[in-house]
């Protein structure tokens, strides 16, 4: 075995784990709301939040107390068996999405795991049969699985993998498309409401509301994925809310969980029928521990104002990218504090190490975006010191 001592964390890194990412930008060893630190003691403002993970920030003291509470009572007891948390979540789940006493929650481990269930779930939406088509949209993101995969329209990513599950197709982000597109041969539809692999892409106006009217009148299961729009983010607990609509069904899972690990589907109405016993399971998901987590992540959000609090902060950070009066800042995509600052020249990975120099980190979603997602307890010290910092960056450039 290799002396960690002798060896440069890079190595080590290099030696032991898959290549499947990018060499890391920086060895983190604690944090402490919306800052951390590198082993080299280098502070960073974190705009990014684990890809709109830590809804809290880092070592939130209501996520440290439920962790510390909760693995010291029980752990973990398999899906035979309930526990009180799990319980509490579903409800809690099921009010704050709006499925009502008719909704249905589905817990599991991740994003892609919360999809691949939503896939599983369309494929039972079959009408005796006639129902044999998947719709998703060109250049969405829904996870990195098999079937999720099929589900996400980049083909690049999927080629190498090539046979995906089948019976998918990806359409355009157009009323045009959705309209041609949509009837009853068709079992579901996969939407982002905002694209966020992307860059942070809207959908278009009335998108949301059109689809919806379309599913209904041909049976067709709208499953709507917020994973990174979720708990809050875009300043409405869940993204479509902005569009006063209900989904059939919805995929949840970073934000939730506030940094563990914790998906979820949530069913709506006659959807919540559809699975059957033994059909689908997990044997980690819902356990004690990730629920009673997010059980005191998603409480604190509804209990100190972070849903309003992210619509606010959103409206300032965008006044602040405004005031930059910069040439190289196109346009600002996005809602709440998810934002996708569009640039005018494709130097985005340039800019995004220029702030890491600075100390921030943000996230370069493609070569011409700079994806924004802090944690929803930002408050104005430190969107005073993302102008300070993000500032320095762009006049690097």
């Amino acid at each position: 075995m290799a002396d960690s001592g002798t060896h440069d964390w890079r190595e080590r890194f290099n030696d032991a784990l898959m290549r499947t990412i990018a060499p890391p930008l920086a060895m983190l060893v604690r944090g402490d709301g919306c800052y951390v630190w590198d082993d080299e003691g280098t502070e960073y403002l974190d705009f990014l939040a684990g890809i709109a993970v830590n809804s809290l920030g880092h070592a939130h003291p209501a996520l440290v107390a439920a962790v510390t509470d909760q693995a010291g009572r029980l752990a973990h007891v398999s899906n035979y068996f309930a526990s009180p948390p799990q319980l509490e979540l579903a409800e809690r789940l099921k009010r704050i999405t709006g499925a009502g006493r008719a909704g249905r929650v589905y817990f599991c481990n991740s994003g892609a795991e919360a999809n691949e269930a939503a896939f599983k779930l369309a494929r039972l939406n079959t009408a005796g049969g006639h129902r044999t088509r998947i719709l998703s949209l060109h250049d969405s993101f829904h996870g990195r699985t098999m079937g999720a995969l099929a589900l996400s329209g980049k083909p690049s990513m999927r080629e190498p993998f090539l046979p995906v599950p089948g019976g998918v197709e990806h359409i355009h982000a157009t009323l045009e498309a959705l309209d041609a597109a949509i009837d009853d041969t068709v079992a579901a539809l996969f939407l982002e409401p905002v694209q966020g692999e992307a860059g942070v892409i809207d959908l278009p106006d009335g998108f949301l509301r059109r689809a919806r009217e379309l599913c209904t009148r041909h049976g067709v299961l709208l499953i709507l994925d917020e994973v990174q729009t979720g708990a809050g983010r875009t300043g409405k607990w869940f993204a479509h809310q902005h569009e006063r609509i209900l989904p059939d069904a919805l995929t949840l899972a970073k934000g939730i969980g506030g940094g563990l690990p914790i998906g979820a589907l949530v069913t709506f109405g006659a959807a919540s029928e559809l699975f059957q016993r033994g059909q689908h399971g997990s044997t980690y998901a819902g356990n004690p521990l990730v629920t009673a987590t997010a059980n005191a992540v998603l409480g604190t959000i509804e209990s100190e104002g972070l849903v309003a609090n992210a619509a606010r902060r959103g409206e300032q950070l965008r006044e602040i990218l405004a005031g930059f009066d910069s040439a190289l800042i196109g346009e600002v995509r996005g809602r709440g504090l998810l934002l996708g600052v569009g640039l005018t020249e494709p130097v985005a990975l340039r800019l995004a190490a220029a702030a890491q120099s600075n100390g921030l980190i943000v996230n370069a979603a493609n070569e011409s975006t700079i994806r924004l997602a802090p944690p929803l307890i930002v408050g104005d010290a430190e969107l005073a010191d993302f102008e300070r910092r993000f500032g320095r960056a762009l006049a690097s450039l």
